[in-house]
């Protein structure tokens, strides 16, 4: 029974499966080209990389942004801002508490302000939005308008330096 039921739905689908097996051929066309220019070339940050016969240290494989830290740490400096945001008072829409920042954008936790009013919130501050609030104690936050300097990098704290 069910061996005569088959036959009869392949033996309907077959046509239908034969029209949709085109053998047209689809062009091939080629656009103009485009040339990926009109901005600079980053140079690129490596190190001298390891000498025959001996295993790399971290410092002579880094390269990027993790080599720019180690040439800043050598120099007793601190590339990144790893020092937490102190919270004094609330920022207003007037008077946001700004937020140190190159980028377009940094995630920072509110636990309340000036005082620790509520659970540890993260907010992503975004230049784009001008301003950001946190949702539950309404502190307004503003990245900074002068960025990321590399040439003029905060010191290290002492007991850093003497580590390294």
């Amino acid at each position: 029974m069910f061996s005569a039921a088959r036959r009869n739905l392949i033996s309907k689908a077959a046509p239908a499966a034969r029209l949709s097996i085109s053998r047209t051929l689809r062009p091939f066309s080629a656009g103009a080209v485009r040339l990926s220019g009109g901005h600079e070339v980053e140079e690129i940050i490596q190190g001298p990389g390891p000498k025959p016969g001996r295993v790399p240290t971290n410092f002579e494989l880094a390269t990027g942004d993790e080599r720019r830290e180690y040439l800043a740490t050598l120099e007793g400096k601190q590339y990144y801002d790893m020092e937490p945001l102190y919270l004094d008072k609330k920022g207003t829409r007037d008077d946001p508490t700004i937020v140190p920042s190159g980028a377009e954008w940094r995630l920072i936790g509110c636990q309340g302000a000036p005082g620790e009013s509520h659970e540890l919130l993260w907010i992503r501050v975004e230049r784009a939005h001008g301003i950001d609030r946190c949702r539950e104690c309404g502190n307004v936050f503003k990245l900074s308008d002068t960025g990321f300097d590399p040439d003029n990098l905060p010191p290290l704290p002492k007991e850093e330096v003497e580590e390294h």
